[in-house]
C-alpha cells in the first residue's frame, strides 16, 4: 500500500528551514568548487576562462612539453617574469643538468618564485628536493592514475552524498509526474558516473575531454533544476504554481510534453539523428557555427515553420 507523504509546501516551518539552509549551503560550496576549477584546470593553457584544451592539459597532458614548461605557461604564468620563466624553460630543454641548475640562475629563481609554496609543508611538491623537481622535467602526461585513483573515489563518496539529500528534499515536490521527477533523482548519479569515467577516458584519448564538459554540465542542471523547484514549492508555492484564481497550474512535465510533441516529438528527433549519420556529423561537428544555417534549415523543413 502506498504511504502518504508530505509535500515540500506542507512541511513544518522548522523543517523547511532545515532544507533550505542545507540546500543554501550547498549551493554555495557547488559555486566555490566552480570557481575552484576555473581557478586551477581553468589556466592550464595559459588563458583565464575554462576550454577543452584545459581538460586536455589536465587529463591528458601537453605531450608537446614538460611538466615544468606547462605549468609555467599555465597555472604559474603569473608567478613569474617572462625573463624567469624562459631560463627555467631554457635549462629544461638544455636537459635539467644538476650542475647547470646552480649556474644557469635557475636554482635562485626557484628558491625566489617556487618555494614559497613548493616545501614540505604544502601538500604541493617540495621544490628544496632537486629530485622532486627533476620528475616535472619529463613529458606532460597530465594526471597520474595515483591522482586519478584518489580524487576518483573522493567525488564518487562525496558528491553522491550531496545529490542523495538534494534527491531526498526533492521527492517531497508535488509539482512534477512520478517519471519526471525519479529522472531528474537518478540524472545527477547517471551524470556523475559519466564524469569520473571521462576523466580516465581523456587521460587515454584528448577526444574524450568534450564528455567531461557534458558530463559536468548534465550535474549543473540536475542540481539547479532540483534545487530551484524545491525552494519555490517550500516558500513560493501560492505566487509560482498557483493561477489567480487559486487552482494548481498544469504540472511543468505535461507541459513540455505537450510542447516536445508539438514540436514533431521522437519522429523529429529521428529525423534530425538519421540526416547528422547520413551527412556523417559527429557530435562535436554539430557545435561548429558553420553548421548553424544548415541545421536551421533542417529544422524549418522538419517542423515546418517559417525561419
Amino acid at each position: 500500500m502506498a504511504r502518504e507523504f508530505s509535500s515540500l509546501k506542507q512541511l513544518d516551518i522548522p523543517v523547511k528551514v532545515l532544507f533550505t539552509g542545507y540546500l543554501t549551503t550547498v549551493a554555495v560550496g557547488y559555486l566555490v568548487a566552480l570557481i575552484q576549477i576555473l581557478f586551477t584546470h581553468g589556466m592550464a593553457d595559459g588563458k583565464f576562462g575554462l576550454s577543452i584544451d584545459d581538460i586536455v592539459y589536465s587529463y591528458y597532458g601537453n605531450r608537446s612539453g614538460t611538466v615544468l614548461e606547462t605549468k609555467l605557461n599555465g597555472s604559474m604564468k603569473e608567478n613569474a617574469s617572462e625573463q624567469e620563466r624562459f631560463l627555467i624553460m631554457q635549462w629544461v630543454r638544455d636537459g635539467a643538468d644538476e650542475d647547470d641548475y646552480e649556474d644557469s640562475g635557475v636554482a635562485k629563481i626557484i628558491q625566489d618564485r617556487c618555494v614559497m609554496c613548493h616545501n614540505k609543508e604544502s601538500s604541493l611538491p617540495d621544490f628544496n628536493d632537486f629530485k622532486v623537481l627533476k620528475e616535472l622535467t619529463k613529458e606532460d602526461e597530465g594526471a597520474t592514475f595515483g591522482s586519478l585513483t584518489r580524487v576518483s573515489h573522493i567525488h564518487l563518496f562525496g558528491i553522491s552524498f550531496i545529490f542523495m539529500f538534494v534527491g531526498l528534499i526533492f521527492s517531497f515536490a508535488e509539482t512534477s509526474t512520478v517519471k519526471y521527477k525519479s529522472i531528474a533523482i537518478g540524472m545527477p548519479y547517471v551524470f556523475l558516473l559519466v564524469d569520473i569515467l571521462s576523466w580516465w577516458l581523456t587521460k587515454l584519448h584528448p577526444i574524450f575531454a568534450w564528455l567531461v564538459v557534458l558530463a559536468g554540465g548534465g550535474m549543473a542542471v540536475s542540481f539547479a533544476f532540483m534545487w530551484t523547484v524545491s525552494v519555490a514549492e517550500m516558500w513560493l508555492f501560492d505566487k509560482v504554481f498557483l493561477d489567480g484564481q487559486g487552482q494548481p497550474r498544469p504540472q511543468w512535465s505535461t507541459i513540455v510534453e505537450t510542447k516536445f510533441e508539438e514540436l514533431g516529438g521522437i519522429d523529429a528527433y529521428r529525423k534530425i539523428a538519421a540526416w547528422a549519420k547520413r551527412t556523417g556529423l559527429s557530435a562535436c561537428g554539430v557545435c561548429q557555427s558553420k553548421l548553424a544555417p544548415y541545421l536551421q534549415s533542417l529544422c524549418a523543413k522538419i517542423f515546418k515553420k517559417d525561419k
